[in-house]
């Protein structure tokens, strides 16, 4: 089988986005009510520690994305595979504030940040004309660390405590993540012989009788010329909202449904519902990636999550906590899909890890300043409701944003 490697990194890339995915984040969400009322930590501090380390995991995306592009996936996927083990039994120790800044930055930059930026360059690399319909079978594995952290993180928490299973966790990273990554992956399908998406070379005589070869005609732009885009900065604005917005009331996910009179028992379970709608999201969007404009589908999904913010003010009766799960799982497949493909469908494979370091770097940032304002307005009004109208702007700006994100051209670059 000529792509067999391709279906592997995919494979990979699957598993390591189950491990980091959204799951990750809903999973600390379980652990946070029990970390505050074990150590006695008011939820604004704790807050601003997820963002003070969140703050500090994204200064290091640059540099990650840079060695992404010169060494390769295979040592530095193992390589993080091990530092994330050893994150997650580090937060089983925590006993001062500073523990669980260092703890919360170890897992911000390991798990959401480097587990998501390595898996996603890769299937960059190896996938171009499948692109989209790829990436939604990774996110798929990302659905699915929706579905299940939640209630296996409760479930652990509930018989073994919340530290037991903070060492649990970096167990199952160590044996699913560090040998495969060592021993399967490979750094582009042209390392080994082949094209992207599983093509062979073809030789063919033109209109004239020469024989040429058939290869993909890539437009490749550099970290600096990618910055120097009008697009670039908009899609960077576009894919706010998701990572501030999104993170902080899957953070506070059990506070925001017992705001709303719904039991934790009951927020877990509406977690798990948010998989199967972020499947069929994520599906659709791969479908429509790869035949219509990515920035339209993005417009769409900022859309649907300012539906989902307004709904959570209506939140009274667990059928409207579940309606807000679906309606937050199909924005989640949406954007997940659509804002992983459109970076090298607008700016090529040659560079990909380096400009997709900015962005990581960008979208850990806001994902780590969303937690602090809400757990703040929380502790001074005691709801969510002045949290979510303050931000409530923000998803219609990014879709504003997304719509005028035209594709790139080199035209400047070639005329220097």
């Amino acid at each position: 089988m000529p792509f067999f490697y391709g279906w592997v990194i995919l494979a990979i890339a699957s598993v390591a986005g189950f491990m980091s995915g959204p799951g990750q984040t809903y999973g600390v969400s379980v652990f946070v009510n029990h970390i505050i009322d074990d150590l006695g930590w008011s939820r604004t501090m704790v807050s601003g520690m997820y963002t003070a380390g969140s703050l500090t995991a994204a200064t290091t995306m640059v540099l990650l994305g840079r060695l992404l592009d010169k060494f390769g996936a295979r040592v530095l996927m193992a390589l993080v595979a091990v530092l994330f083990g050893l994150a997650a039994m580090w937060m089983s120790n925590i006993q001062s504030v500073l523990h669980l800044y260092l703890g919360f930055a170890a897992l911000r930059t390991l798990g959401q940040g480097s587990l998501s930026l390595i898996p996603t360059t890769l299937i960059s690399i190896w996938f171009v004309r499948h692109r989209g319909k790829v990436t939604s079978v990774y996110s798929l594995a990302m659905a699915a660390s929706q579905a299940s952290f939640p209630p296996l993180i409760y479930l652990l928490v509930t018989n073994l405590g919340w530290r037991n299973a903070w060492v649990i966790l970096g167990i199952l990273i160590w044996s699913i993540l560090v040998i495969p990554s060592l021993v399967l992956i490979r750094r582009s399908p042209e390392s080994v012989g082949l094209l992207p998406d599983g093509d062979l070379s073809k030789d063919r005589n033109n209109e004239d009788g020469i024989v040429t070869t058939e290869i993909y005609e890539e437009i490749n732009f550099s970290l600096r010329e990618a910055i120097s885009t009008r697009s670039f900065w908009l899609l960077m604005m576009a894919g706010a909202s998701q990572s501030l917005i999104s993170t902080a009331l899957v953070f506070h996910h059990v506070s925001v449904m017992s705001s709303r009179g719904l039991e934790s028992g009951i927020a877990a379970s509406i977690l798990s519902v948010i998989a199967p709608l972020a499947i069929l999201g994520a599906f659709v969007a791969g479908f429509l990636a790869d035949r219509l404009p990515n920035r339209h589908i993005l417009v769409v999904g900022q859309l649907l999550f300012l539906v989902a913010m307004l709904w959570t003010l209506n939140i009274s009766q667990p059928w409207h906590g579940f309606v807000y799960g679906g309606l937050l799982g199909i924005t989640n497949g949406l954007l997940m899909t659509t804002t992983t493909v459109i970076w090298p469908n607008y700016y090529g494979r040659a560079h990909i890890g380096s400009i997709r370091g900015v962005v990581t770097t960008w979208m850990v940032a806001c994902a780590g300043l969303g937690p602090l304002p809400f757990g703040l307005l929380f502790d001074l009004t005691g709801s969510y409701t002045t949290a979510i109208l303050t931000f409530i702007a923000l998803p219609l700006t990014c879709a504003i944003s997304a719509f005028f994100a035209y594709p790139p051209t080199k035209v400047a670059q070639l005329e220097k």
